[in-house]
């Protein structure tokens, strides 16, 4: 006989829609597999008479999730209502009641992560989210349960499908960086505001989450340097590859020398001849590299319906397990407790810099010179083609490491340059050996 498990489902959008859809399919499959059989019982919805092209029985529908919270009989409440504020109160008021909670929403986690845990703790009940990073890959899982014995050194991840799709169509069929966005959101891949996206700020969440789990810090969301791919154009990705790099939009977590932990994302150059350089179109992969494992990587589908509620369903597999031990919550110690966020300004890599320059005689010379006053090094200099206008050219450089506020400082210097003609674009050129 199977364990009967009660859901409360909060949302029935696009990752809501599949996880009660794929639970109606498959649940004899994990009935068997989990002992557990899964009856949504009730669902919080803003409309109850709109048509979302399946059936749901109309009895099981509420617009108040006080309705799900309240249930004695509900086991597990979803959380899939998207944004922070509401989120919040549900989630707390779920955990309060002692119910497990599994929620999907990484904005939540990444402001209010480290207070829904301890209150997690407190009540002893546990919080699931899967689904949080990268959809369909089970990253969490890995850094949580896979990778337990290591100490995590570092994860680069490409964890934005929309900005991820853009890049590769700009370098696949050439087109220009709106053209791309138009495309992508003909497809659905993007939404008709794009900008969380494309600015990085969803990267963001996701590199805040796992920087909890290997660190054990919480970052606060403007302790986060982010950069997103709005400035790129089809000249960057072509000077990248004929260096050897692809332009792909990565979310970086790592420990440095001193024992503190480095979070950013921004569009960087990745060594063509490593695997995150060949992840194309939405697609997600993270690299996690462990100190007894070395380099792992996981990809797959990171964002849809499918890809999103599998996670989903993962983690309500995990509480039905839970539930039936009555284990309470499940403790995770991450590597250490760190308690310092790097300043991005102390963080080292090598630059590449794309600026637009008047063709005039000393241009080089007077951007080296500017260059090496900060004491950074170049190891090389192009200038391969005219670009907007005949009075402008294309000038790019790449440098050797230095620190990020070093070159920052050096590039305010260069702008204001009379022979420069529009601020300088500058992406990281990664040593993903490191």
């Amino acid at each position: 006989m199977s364990q009967e498990i009660k859901i409360g489902l909060a949302g029935l959008g696009n990752v809501g829609a599949g996880v009660y859809k794929n639970l109606q399919r498959n649940g004899d499959l994990l009935a068997e597999r989990t002992g557990a059989r899964f009856v949504v019982r009730k669902i919080a919805v803003h409309d109850t008479t709109k048509d979302r092209g399946f059936c749901v029985p109309a009895g099981i529908l509420t617009t108040d999730w006080n309705d799900l919270v309240n249930d004695p009989e509900i086991d597990v409440i979803v959380e899939l209502i998207g944004g922070v504020a509401e989120a919040s109160r549900l989630v707390r008021a779920a955990l309060t009641a002692k119910k497990m909670v599994i929620t999907g929403n990484k904005a939540l986690l990444a402001e209010e992560g480290h207070e829904l845990v301890a209150l997690a703790e407190k009540e002893d009940v546990p919080l699931y989210f899967e689904a949080a990073v990268a959809g369909g890959i089970p990253i969490i899982k890995v850094v949580r349960e896979a990778l337990v014995g290591n100490h995590i050194q570092s994860i680069y991840g490409i964890i934005n499908g929309t900005s991820n799709y853009i890049l590769t169509r700009m370098a696949d069929a050439e087109l220009d960086y709106a053209v791309a966005l138009k495309e992508a959101q003909d497809l659905g891949y993007a939404e008709a505001d794009p900008a969380l996206d494309v600015n990085g700020g969803d990267a963001a969440h996701k590199a805040i989450i796992l920087a909890w789990l290997s660190y054990g810090l919480w970052v606060k969301p403007e302790q986060v340097f982010v950069d997103g791919v709005e400035n790129v154009c089809r000249a960057d990705i072509e000077y990248a590859r004929s260096l050897g790099y692809a332009i792909k939009l990565l979310g970086v977590v790592r420990l440095d020398e001193s024992n503190r932990v480095e979070v950013r994302v921004q569009p960087s150059l990745v060594p063509s001849d490593h695997i995150l350089a060949s992840v194309n179109g939405v697609f997600n992969a993270v690299a996690v590299r462990g100190d007894v494992v070395g380099e792992t990587l996981y990809y797959g589908s990171g964002a849809g319906q499918d890809a999103t509620s599998s996670a989903v369903i993962s983690d309500l597999a995990d509480a039905a397990a839970n539930l039936d031990n009555e284990a309470g919550c499940q403790g995770f110690a991450p590597h250490g407790f760190y308690g310092e966020a790097m300043p991005i300004d102390e963080t080292v890599s090598a630059y590449y810099v794309r600026l637009q320059v008047r063709d005039v005689h000393g241009v080089i010379a007077e951007i080296t010179r500017v260059i090496a006053d900060h004491a950074i090094g170049i190891s090389s200099v192009d200038q391969p083609k005219a670009h907007g206008s005949s009075e402008l050219v294309d000038l790019m450089l790449v440098t050797h490491p230095a620190a990020f506020g070093a070159m920052r400082a050096a590039l305010g210097c260069i702008e204001s340059l009379s022979c420069v003609g529009a601020p300088p674009v500058m992406m990281r050129v990664e040593n993903l050996g490191a």
